[in-house]
């Protein structure tokens, strides 16, 4: 299997899976929590046809790669992006983050400057805050994240079902994703880390990106649902728009955190038409 070493100080070598697809103007997608790199299957069987070089990777503890003890701070996930486009000795990147990904994104543009990076994509994405404070009044209480810690460690399965169907708004009366895929979608998360799912969510949960997100200078797009229950689009989308002022924002009404896929033909049709 393909693998590109992520080396840190004072912590061992890190093996982080890769799928390359295609070829092209290169694209690396980073995805979400709980998943992993193959939550992007939809958009790299469709770009892959349209001359992108699609290329996705599982984050430390999730997927394939290495399942290490620590390091699971948003510095050390940067430097694992970084360790990928340097081990493939990629340049002029288009880089895609969904929720949890957008973080590494911008800690990338604030620790090493955006290297060979010509385009960003930010998703349903966590940023700027999603922590609920005086100078964030729209973020998520902190007792929100207590509960979901508590619920992961007392249950995991139990917890990790029910945040699948709130991924993609799914209730009673609505069923934007079938039995068959909330099965698969809970068989992934449940693949990861125990370690890496619980400090993954510490992260993006308390992770203050507000002077990070200012650093991305490229040209950006901003897409976020207005009906997303696990990242509100208050305290994100719009605000990330606000930070990066000459981003292209579209919000796709009506549509939930996991649009990747419930509006995936849109969502594909906004990234060829931007990368």
């Amino acid at each position: 299997m393909p693998f590109v070493q992520s080396t840190q100080e004072n912590q061992d070598p890190v093996n982080i899976y890769y799928e390359d697809f295609g070829t092209g103007k290169n694209v690396i997608f980073i995805h979400g929590w709980p998943l992993s790199g193959s939550m992007w299957e939809y958009q790299v069987t469709s770009l892959a046809k349209q001359n992108f070089r699609c290329i996705t990777y599982d984050r430390r503890g999730f997927g394939k790669s290495d399942y290490p003890a620590g390091g699971y701070d948003y510095n050390t996930l940067a430097a694992d992006l970084k360790a990928v486009i340097d081990g493939l000795h990629l340049a002029d990147v288009t880089l895609v983050g969904f929720s949890m990904g957008g973080g590494e994104i911008a800690k990338y543009f604030s620790l090493f400057g955006g290297a060979n990076v010509s385009k960003v994509v930010l998703v349903s994405c966590v940023i700027p805050y999603m922590l609920q404070t005086n100078d964030n009044p729209n973020g998520v209480p902190k007792e929100k994240f207590d509960e979901m810690s508590e619920a992961m460690l007392a249950d995991r399965p139990t917890f990790l079902e029910a945040f699948n169907k709130d991924f993609y708004s799914v209730s009673l009366t609505s069923h934007p994703v079938t039995g068959a895929y909330l099965a698969n979608a809970l068989n992934k998360a449940m693949t990861s880390s125990p370690v890496a799912t619980s400090e993954c969510a510490n992260s993006f949960a308390t992770t203050d990106f507000r002077m990070d997100v200012g650093k991305i200078n490229v040209p950006t797009l901003i897409i976020h649902g207005d009906n997303d229950k696990i990242v509100p689009i208050k305290a994100t989308g719009d605000e990330t728009s606000k930070l990066i002022p000459d981003a292209d924002y579209i919000i796709y009404e009506g549509a939930p955190h996991g649009l990747w896929f419930t509006e995936k033909d849109k969502l594909n049709q906004d990234l060829i038409r931007f990368i």
